[in-house]
């Protein structure tokens, strides 16, 4: 079985951390790069989206126009970042430069206040991919936090080295899953 995985395009409101607890629409851009980055793709036959709305408003509307069904898994929302949702990079470094560097030093202990484990995110998309099935291509459209963790399941990498795994806007992953297990097929970085 393939599973291409597609983050979202630009939200609406700028570059600041969004978990899942700050869910901004896409913007007009953000629905170019997502439109973009469907051309031409192959077959899916379905497709399982987060139900945050920056992923699901274009993968229901994708659905739509390919005629296939669409549905949501929860365990596909992004990772919650807590006391840092809504904020910018800037933001967040002056009013506590040491949690800013402890979070970019080591993103497992380092986690903002409030946010979910890394090992959490993993566990539930380790989960939402081993429910996956289908007879054909399935589209998963989701988030950064997400595609990294699904790239840490095919490798075998470590939560801490998953977050250096660059995902731009409406990038999109390859994974496949045979006998053996999970294995990454191919990633865009922009």
């Amino acid at each position: 079985m393939e599973v291409d995985l597609l983050r979202h395009g630009e939200p609406v409101g700028g570059l600041r951390y969004r978990g899942d607890g700050v869910d901004d629409p896409l913007s007009e851009t953000g629905w170019r790069q997502m439109w973009a980055a469907v051309e031409g793709a192959p077959g899916w036959v379905r497709i399982v989206s987060s139900p945050m709305r920056r992923a699901h408003a274009f993968a229901a509307a994708l659905a739509e126009r390919l005629g296939i069904a669409c549905t949501t898994d929860p365990r596909l929302r992004e990772v919650g970042m807590g006391a840092w949702e809504g904020l910018t990079r800037e933001q967040v470094q002056a009013a506590d430069a040491q949690a800013f560097a402890a979070y970019y030093a080591n993103p497992v202990v380092g986690r903002p206040p409030g946010a979910e484990s890394l090992e959490s995110l993993c566990l539930r998309v380790n989960a939402a991919l081993d429910d996956l099935r289908g007879d054909g291509p399935l589209l998963v459209v989701a988030h950064a936090g997400v595609m990294r963790a699904a790239i840490a399941r095919a490798v075998e990498g470590s939560a801490a080295a998953m977050m250096r795994i660059p995902v731009p806007y409406a990038g999109m992953t390859r994974l496949r899953r045979d006998a053996r297990g999970w294995a990454l097929v191919g990633h865009s970085i922009g």
